[in-house]
């Protein structure tokens, strides 16, 4: 008889070292975490404190009018440029036919940042006709502008414009020792042009002025280099791609390549207005979105701890680790933190218990087979089970999240990147951290002794119930696709029978700005107008004595109650300025937007056809079409605005609904590989029921905190809360009496296409029939 226990020592090294290994690497992330911290301050939106107001007007010029539409094309340049400086969630908004309202939080140099965003930004390429001595030699279609130097030169008509460039970038040239230059790339149409204009030029002998190509930026020649000798006459520099060279340093050659990237202005801007503006929320929403935060976290942590014991507090510990790894790493990327990002935020630390969850319950399962010796290397087997699980519901979040920062802009951008810091660090958290934490507990002898005390030496009440009952859900998938679908079309005839209430972010509004007696403070004013029927007023202190109201379109006389509502709050009140806004979500940013959220939604459905079947990702996909058009119908009914908080929290469900039906897939992929002989209806009903546990306490702890958010918190925030109550509840029955039900119902449309074949599993009655509970060839699954 061969001994054991030799073999099992070598393992226990193996896993001593594995564990240091990973405590190693917690203790690394997190040092940098905390340097990162304390050293870094986040920067806060206008929300919550506040930022620089430029307000733009555009002027006509001789070929063009700065009436409404131009303006609109001068907020998109705009919006590209202000991506481009690094602000991240601005509103621009167009102001009355010809003005433009842009606020930008955090910023630093507000004058620079005028200065860009005034910057007509012309970029034009022309042919060099010949020197000249002084501006009034200019030939018909000519201009003469003196060059970088000094020197005057003739210059043709423009060959080349800013729309023909594709790209451009600063750069520093280390080997030849140019310094920093600007790299443009020309479109295909462009790049033909380019070749034609130096393939002219290089006909010119080496030293004539000819032999030059003008860059000329708001008709000043920034560069005006010879064309290389080697270039031969005619052939010209193919390859689409030219150098803007000069003594530029790096913020000079950065700036430059914005401008020529973000395009050119359709007409002239002037800087009218440059002020400090507060925030948009006041103190009191701010205080109570804080205690709605910190008492929903410590429900969640007291929730967790109550149902998984030792394991529960130690996954706590681990939460509030991730949350210092998302806050620096929030820091590090320089993002803006809204009041809505900061609840995402917080709903993450709930949602981040799913991990954790789905470890724990694996851990319970393998302890319930008896076939795990110690509760550490359950916790161990609990681990390696989930991984798939956590991996597959987090990369479909991830490639959802890269898709809305690269393709989207303004808020939907900036909610892409917190929703990626969120899911990287909540994957540190559960497989590094709370691994190094569980394993070195389990392994304390005072633990083993007492396996009770580690919460998941027992199946719990949830599983015990259901492999008690064992239900068996799916036995008519057809029924609870009609279920589903009743509930599709009520929540859905809301849209129709009611329309959406959509926010001034969708439609515009009105601004104005009053001029008080006294100072007002902004909260009393909001509470004010909320009584006085304009809930959904955002007032901003904007100096010492001047207040700004934006609200939806009003008649005459609500515009004279908002006058009337301020006046008594400052002792007089005297209108500055009253105008038209448009939408600070444009057309341009809603279009992007969704076309983002389509590719995401095809990505992930890619992503999930690759790696279970094609089946698994169309129901995934099915179910969360049923709870966007759900929430949205439920929304319409209630009469709450769709606004751009209401946007992030449908793109937050999005993001929940996935993640649930990726986990129940999982299950059923992992059931598929042991048991090929039961039928699939059984199969996906035991997926169901053993992840149900799951599905409850992880639905509890993000409950918990949208509860505390509902209750506790204001305004906006509330609308927030509930919007994510909602989805949180569709989409926990989504998965399971959506999702499972119409991938029964697909696989038996696909078993039953095959001619000669019962089907994958070589058996009848596997693809939606009955079985009964007890049949002798079903393989029990603890």
């Amino acid at each position: 008889m061969k001994r054991s226990r030799p073999p099992s020592r070598p393992r226990t090294r193996s896993r001593s070292r594995s564990l240091n290994v990973r405590a190693l690497v917690a203790l690394a992330v997190l040092a940098a975490s905390a340097a990162i911290a304390l050293t870094l301050p986040i920067r806060l939106g206008l929300d919550l404190r506040g930022g620089t107001q430029i307000v733009l007007e555009t002027k006509s010029t001789e070929t063009t009018e700065a009436d409404r539409e131009a303006t609109d094309r001068t907020v998109e340049v705009l919006r590209g440029r202000i991506d481009a400086l690094g602000v991240a969630e601005p509103t621009i908004v167009r102001s009355g036919e010809n003005r433009v309202v842009v606020e930008l939080p955090g910023v630093q140099d507000p004058k620079q940042a005028a200065d860009v965003l005034g910057r007509t930004a012309q970029l034009t390429v022309h042919p060099v006709l010949g020197a000249a001595e002084n501006a009034a030699e200019a030939g018909d279609g000519e201009r003469v502008v003196p060059d970088e130097s000094g020197q005057y030169l003739r210059l043709a008509e423009a060959a080349l414009t800013g729309q023909d460039v594709k790209d451009a970038d600063a750069r520093f040239d280390q080997q030849s020792g140019a310094g920093w230059h600007v790299t443009v790339d020309f479109e295909d149409a462009g790049s033909d042009r380019w070749a034609r204009v130096t393939g002219e030029a290089a006909c010119h002998p080496a030293g004539d002025a000819q032999r030059r190509v003008a860059i000329v930026l708001d008709d000043k020649i920034i560069s005006s280099p010879q064309v290389d000798p080697s270039v031969a006459c005619g052939a010209g520099i193919t390859g689409g791609s030219t150098q803007i060279t000069g003594s530029f340093d790096d913020a000079e050659a950065r700036e430059l390549a914005l401008l020529v990237k973000g395009g050119a202005l359709p007409v002239p801007v002037e800087t009218i207005e440059q002020r400090t503006i507060g925030a948009t929320l006041g103190d009191e929403a701010i205080s109570a979105g804080a205690w709605a935060a910190v008492v929903g976290t410590a429900l969640t942590a007291l929730f967790i701890i109550v149902v998984y014991r030792l394991m529960g507090a130690l996954a706590t510990v681990a939460l509030l680790c991730y949350g210092l790894i998302s806050y620096a790493a929030l820091a590090a990327v320089g993002a803006t933190l809204t009041l809505p990002g900061l609840a995402g935020f917080v709903l993450a630390i709930g949602m981040a218990v799913d991990a954790n969850v789905l470890v724990f319950e694996r851990a319970r399962e393998e302890q319930a087979t008896r076939t795990r010796p110690s509760t550490r290397s359950a916790l161990t087997a609990g681990f390696r089970s989930a991984f798939s699980a956590i991996a597959d519901s987090n990369i479909t979040t991830l490639i959802a999240a890269a898709l809305l920062f690269f393709m989207a802009s303004g808020p939907v951008k900036g909610f892409g990147v917190t929703l990626g810091i969120g899911v990287l660090a909540s994957m540190v958290s559960a497989l590094v951290i709370t691994r190094v934490l569980a394993e070195f507990a389990a392994g304390r002898p005072a633990v083993l002794r007492r396996p009770r005390v580690t919460g998941i030496s027992s199946t719990g009440p949830v599983r015990d119930m259901l492999l008690r009952r064992d239900p068996f859900l799916m036995r008519r998938p057809r029924r609870w696709l009609a279920a589903s679908l009743v509930v599709l079309v009520v929540a859905g005839s809301g849209i129709l029978v009611r329309g959406l209430d959509f926010g001034i972010e969708f439609t515009g509004g009105r601004l104005v700005e009053y001029s008080t007696a006294t100072r007002v403070d902004p909260d009393r004013a909001r509470d004010a107008l909320a009584d006085a029927g304009f809930p959904r007023a955002v007032v901003q202190s904007s100096g010492d004595s001047d207040l700004t109201v934006r609200t939806e379109e009003l008649t005459d006389a609500e515009a004279a109650t908002v006058t009337r509502t301020v006046a008594d709050l400052g002792g007089g009140a005297e209108r500055v300025r009253d105008e038209l806004i448009g939408p600070s979500l444009g057309e341009e940013l809603r279009r992007d937007a969704l076309i983002a959220l389509g590719l995401a939604l095809a990505a992930q459905l890619a992503y999930l056809a690759a790696r279970f079947r094609l089946l698994f990702g169309t129901a995934a996909v099915g179910a969360l079409a049923h709870d966007v058009v759900v929430l949205v119908g439920v929304f319409a009914w209630l009469g709450k605005p769709v606004d751009g908080v209401f946007l992030a929290a449908l793109l937050t469900v999005i993001g929940y609904s996935v993640n649930d039906s990726v986990v129940l897939f999982d299950r059923v992929r992992e059931l598929l590989g042991r048991e090929r002989r039961t039928p699939f209806d059984r199969l996906t009903n035991d997926a169901i029921l053993q992840t149900l546990p799951r599905t409850v306490n992880t639905g509890m702890g993000a409950v918990l905190i949208l509860a505390s958010l509902a209750v506790l918190a204001d305004g906006s925030l509330t609308d927030f809360a509930l919007a994510l109550l909602i989805g949180v509840a569709v989409g926990t029955y989504s998965s399971v009496f959506t999702a499972s039900p119409l991938a029964v119902v697909l696989h038996g449309r696909d078993a039953g296409s095959r001619s000669g074949r019962s089907g994958r599993f070589g058996k009848p009655g596997q693809n939606g029939t009955r079985v009964p509970a007890g049949r002798a060839e079903r393989q029990e699954v603890p």
